[in-house]
């Protein structure tokens, strides 16, 4: 007996050494919102992260290694994209996370990432908070693929100035989201400094759906703009009862509003109102164009703002993989950090000491219920 267990007990230790000492794998988890309120966004998002997974699997993966991946729905909710985190990093080990969408879910993801040591890039995040503490230091294992929100509001701003003659402008916004709030905020300061003035800047809870005393406040104060940086199912309901009330203003928002839904939820009242955004199919680029090509013909419609951040993001991380020569989280941000320029379907990529990429935004205008081009504009 005494033999058998001194037997099972060396078979059980080579049985761990082996298992510890195994080839290490390439694992990364997605989170985005696959259902709830911005569903059309996890799903950009999703196709995105899939496809930029596949073509390099079909090159043999990364390091020699296919590559595994994890998929976790946050519902666009803060708590439940937490628990996403929690169980990506604790219970899948993954190497990395792409991830989330909307920065009320990214910024929580952020901080889990940051304890745990483990590289976070999300796509479409723009709020500062995503990679920066409230103390202002940096979240050193965080970074985006997006411009973010001071640069967004004041693209808005200058586009609302300069090009439309804009010299009001009233602000709604919903005041539980990190990302409606500070867009909403920045476009204050930078109409302001541009010598605009903001004659209404009003809040909405998250579940309201009745706008008309604030909006009959903004047609009693009668602006130029109504600006509205919350996303398309907000942004229809607030569009449509701005029509029907008699609202003239120009309307314009944030990168929130790139969505076919949006023309579906507010019809006529959206036509002619303007957008802040990360890219427009409509680029002649070459890497633009082969991006819309292959993504069309992959899911039968044109990628949105949300899948080329998303595939961006996923190469972005990918190439630094590569450059680390390794799967360990610190030699990837490590080689994530030390990225001067880096090519992307949305633009070259620079990026500042706080880990958020330098690059060119488009104003795109809704005509005849489609998103259409209009001007790019540089840092």
């Amino acid at each position: 007996m005494r033999s058998f267990l001194k037997y099972l007990l060396i078979f059980v230790v080579v049985l761990f050494i082996f298992c510890e000492s195994g080839e290490k794998k390439l694992k990364i988890g997605l989170i985005a919102p696959l259902t709830g309120d911005v569903k059309t966004f996890g799903e950009s998002v999703k196709n995105a992260f899939l496809l930029a997974i596949e073509e390099a699997n079909q090159k043999g993966g990364i390091l020699g290694k296919k590559i595994e991946y994890v998929i976790c729905d946050d519902k666009n909710d803060p708590t439940e994209a937490a628990n996403a985190a929690y169980k990506l990093i604790n219970q899948d080990k993954v190497n990395a996370i792409i991830g989330s969408v909307a920065s009320k879910a990214s910024i929580p993801v952020s901080e889990i990432c940051e304890q745990n040591k483990i590289v976070m890039i999300t796509p479409t995040s723009t709020n500062p908070k995503v990679t920066i503490r409230e103390d202002g230091t940096r979240k050193i294992y965080i970074f985006r693929a997006c411009f973010i929100d001071p640069f967004q509001g004041k693209v808005a701003a200058t586009f609302a100035l300069n090009n439309l003659k804009a010299k009001t402008a009233a602000i709604l916004y919903d005041v539980g989201n990190d990302y409606v709030k500070g867009l909403a905020e920045f476009f204050k300061t930078s109409f302001e400094e541009g010598g605009g003035k903001i004659v209404l800047f009003e809040s909405y809870q998250k579940d309201d759906v009745d706008f008309s005393a604030l909006l009959t406040k903004v047609k009693q104060v009668n602006p130029d703009i109504l600006f509205l940086p919350d996303y398309y199912t907000k942004v229809g309901l607030i569009a449509k009862q701005a029509r029907q009330l008699g609202i003239t203003a120009t309307l314009m928002g944030g990168d929130g509003w790139d969505s076919p839904e949006l023309p579906k939820i507010a019809g006529e009242a959206i036509e002619g109102g303007y957008f802040t955004n990360h890219y427009s199919p409509e680029d002649p680029r070459k890497e633009v164009q082969e991006w819309v090509r292959k993504y069309q013909e992959r899911y039968g419609k044109i990628p949105d703002a949300l899948a080329t951040l998303a595939y961006d993001a996923t190469i972005l991380l990918l190439t630094a993989i590569e450059k680390a020569n390794s799967f360990e989280p610190e030699k990837i941000r490590k080689a994530l950090s030390e990225i001067k320029e880096f090519n992307t379907v949305s633009g070259k990529i620079v990026f500042d000491e706080n880990g958020n990429p330098i690059k060119d935004a488009v104003i795109m205008q809704y005509k005849n219920g489609k998103a259409t081009y209009v001007t790019t504009i540089h840092p």
